[in-house]
């Protein structure tokens, strides 16, 4: 009985030993983490912010002095003065200033020309005496010698000649007088102030009641942007992408109200005036926007995206699927040594191809507790996703990530072996319908 009984004994204990073995050996078996390889549009971008701002501003200006009295009417609604947003014509009156000194000078400066019209009258009521005095002279003179003294005849040709030009004189007066009277005219008119565009008001920088300098830079009253169915983005580039901007190029960018909703331009400009801030340099990049709809607002911060180069149905496959690579144990006994080699030569992983041109890189499929390679021809990438071509590939092939951890692969049991990674924001264009 004893003996039955130790040899119960050893058997559980045998048995218990081989389940832990055997358990452990399940346990730290590889699972694999996997994606499918889709087929897709990839496109690749520069990004890059930007502000948007109003193809054409005029800044309106005082070009004299004065104390602001009143704003004008509101052509949209008579009972409301000028203000921001307000829409305006080309001639529509802003702003008026008081207009008293001016109106003087008006006043002044026709008095002056009528006074200085007067004197040339005068003169010219000289020269005709003048020119009287000296038809007599001839006729005196025309009865023979001896009948006119000398001096009499010098008298009267001075005096002729004396009203010429005191008519001349008061004549060109007449003009000076002309010309002040037409400046302090325009003048007065300047005190009424209006817009020189049909546009939208921007900005109102003065209030009534505020006293308009006029100086050599003329103070800024109104901003007024022409159209603002036509805007521009100004977008700053880094030095090492300028290169791949080119006028027409496509562009899409989001703003901050309609994050959702993509926007597209055109490149219309390379502005070469670069700029470095803390020795990085930028380039202002101008895109031209079509604004028909109203929606998008000046100075609005934009989030650009200058389309480089894009391919259309093609094998996508994330990055990271490239980047992973086994352990050699995990790799099928054919191909072990090759990795093995390929491992020595390259060191530890695979450099990941730049978004031009196209390298090779290593795909990795599960088969069983092993892996096998499939070697792949990589294209584009977005930073996210990249193209890739080559024997083995079909949509829906389905490729490793990554490994799972023993307390991940515990604690997710529940999950199935081969799994979709969860969907992540991309560039990649989806196809069209």
């Amino acid at each position: 009985m004893k003996k039955l009984l130790a040899i119960i004994a050893v058997l559980w204990a045998g048995g218990a030993i081989g389940y832990w073995y055997w358990d452990d050996a399940r346990s730290n078996r590889p699972r694999f983490r996997t994606t499918t390889v889709r087929k897709g549009d990839l496109m690749t971008t520069i990004s890059a912010t930007g502000t948007l701002e109003p193809e054409e501003v005029v800044d309106v200006g005082a070009q004299v002095a004065g104390e602001i009295i009143s704003f004008g009417e509101d052509p949209g609604d008579r009972a409301k003065t000028i203000s921001y947003g307000t829409k305006v014509d080309k001639g529509t009156v802003l702003a008026q200033l008081e207009d008293k000194l001016y109106k003087a000078r008006v006043s002044q400066m026709r008095a002056s020309l009528a006074r200085d019209e007067a004197d040339v009258q005068q003169a010219k009521a000289k020269l005709r005496q003048a020119e009287r005095d000296m038809e007599r002279n001839r006729k005196i003179q025309s009865r023979g010698p001896g009948f006119l003294a000398p001096q009499d005849h010098d008298s009267a040709l001075a005096a002729h000649e004396t009203s010429t030009a005191a008519l001349l004189v008061a004549e060109s007066v007449v003009s000076v007088a002309r010309a002040n009277l037409e400046e302090a005219t325009a003048n007065l008119g300047y005190t009424t102030i209006r817009s020189p565009v049909k546009g939208v008001i921007l900005d109102r920088r003065v209030n009534i009641g505020q006293t308009v300098v006029a100086s050599l830079n003329a103070p800024s009253l109104f901003l007024i942007a022409k159209d603002l169915s036509r805007m521009e983005i100004w977008a700053s580039v880094n030095e090492t992408d300028i290169g791949s901007i080119h006028p027409n190029q496509i562009v899409r960018f989001t703003v901050g109200p309609f994050p959702n909703e993509p926007f597209q331009g055109k490149v219309s400009q390379i502005r070469l005036n670069a700029s470095m801030v803390q020795n990085v340099v930028t380039y202002t990049v101008v895109v031209a926007v079509d604004n028909a709809s109203g929606r998008l607002l000046p100075y609005l911060t934009a989030r650009v995206e200058f389309e480089v180069e894009g391919h259309r149905g093609v094998f996508l496959v994330p990055k990271s699927a490239l980047r992973w690579q086994p352990k050699p144990l995990q790799v099928v006994p054919e191909e072990r040594e090759e990795y093995a080699r390929l491992l020595a030569s390259r060191g530890r992983g695979h450099d990941m191809p730049s978004s031009s041109g196209a390298k090779e890189g290593i795909l990795w499929v599960a088969q069983g507790d092993t892996t096998r390679s499939i070697k792949v021809q990589v294209g584009l990438n977005d930073g996210i996703l990249a193209e890739v071509s080559g024997e083995g590939i079909n949509d829906g092939t389905a490729v490793i990530v990554g490994v799972e951890r023993r307390e991940e692969a515990d604690d997710a049991s529940f999950l199935p072996h081969t799994q979709k990674p969860a969907e992540s924001k991309t560039t990649a264009e989806k196809p069209k319908r």
